[in-house]
């Protein structure tokens, strides 16, 4: 697909009215309106970079190719792309989830394209290993592969209100409605991917200054894993524990989020040096 076609097929938006360039990377499971809450606090003093994931329910899935999207480098491609059509030169990278996987990879491959990287919910690995504790163990995990696959709605369901975790019952509804908009296949094949991805080995190589940020309870990520991150990335690197629960705060607990992240923005005219 061509550039002006790419932006088009992901929904790019671009929105604010600042000179600083924000990208907003939204998570599995969600689309660009997973930002909604957070957006109207940074519209003023940024431009702001949105987009859809090619998995995401909002995308047509007749562009999600099964053979591309096999590794988290293609949607590398994505981002690096729509940054280059839009002739961006310089922004803070802030991903959720596997967007924050995406977002280390894309400053590996481009550190001068990044001032800082902000880190929601991350994780390098899923899966326990020997001295590594993921959160999940493999038989676990595919399980949860064969309830989606059983039964997509079901699972979803149940899913949700774990992965929101507080009791926002808002949150829950918006995240299973992006989550029934994906189409199960789809859905099945990129946790797939994410879960059998292993990014341990390249945290060393990232170099942009990254701010971590970490529910202190969340289903998906336990705490150990954002302090091992702040340990094993290359550049200078800080965490910030919410007192909050869940994968998603920008949905469940937007106002704590929205001051975390302004911390982390602050000082951004030094991050270059």
């Amino acid at each position: 697909m061509g550039s002006n076609n790419l932006l088009e097929i992901l929904n790019v938006r671009v929105v604010g009215s600042g000179q600083k360039i924000m990208v907003l990377s939204h998570g599995f499971g969600t689309d660009q309106s997973a930002w909604q809450r957070i957006l109207p606090y940074f519209l003023p003093d940024y431009k702001i970079i949105l987009y859809d994931l090619v998995f995401a329910g909002s995308v047509n899935p007749d562009n999600f190719d099964f053979s591309r999207y096999t590794t988290l480098d293609a949607y590398v491609d994505d981002v690096l792309r729509i940054l280059d059509t839009l002739r961006i030169d310089k922004c803070t990278f802030v991903g959720h989830s596997v967007s924050a996987m995406i977002g280390i990879l894309a400053s590996i491959r481009r550190p001068d394209l990044f001032h800082k990287l902000i880190l929601i919910g991350a994780s390098p690995r899923f899966l326990n290993d020997k001295d590594y504790h993921g959160g999940f163990e493999r038989p676990e995990i595919e399980k949860v592969f064969s309830a989606m696959e059983a039964n997509y709605e079901a699972w979803v369901s149940g899913f949700a209100p774990l992965a929101i975790g507080a009791d926002v019952s808002v949150a829950v509804r918006e995240y299973s409605q992006t989550l029934f908009n994906m189409r199960p296949d789809i859905s099945v094949f990129v946790s797939r991917t994410f879960f059998n991805s292993d990014l341990r080995p390249i945290l060393g190589m990232v170099k942009v200054p990254c701010c971590i940020i970490q529910s202190v309870k969340d289903i998906s990520v336990p705490v150990s894993v954002a302090i091992y991150m702040k340990n094993h990335l290359g550049g200078r690197n800080t965490v910030e524990i919410l007192d909050t629960e869940g994968h998603l705060p920008h949905l469940s607990a937007p106002a704590v989020l929205v001051q975390v992240l302004r911390k982390a923005l602050k000082g951004e005219d030094t991050w270059a040096n």
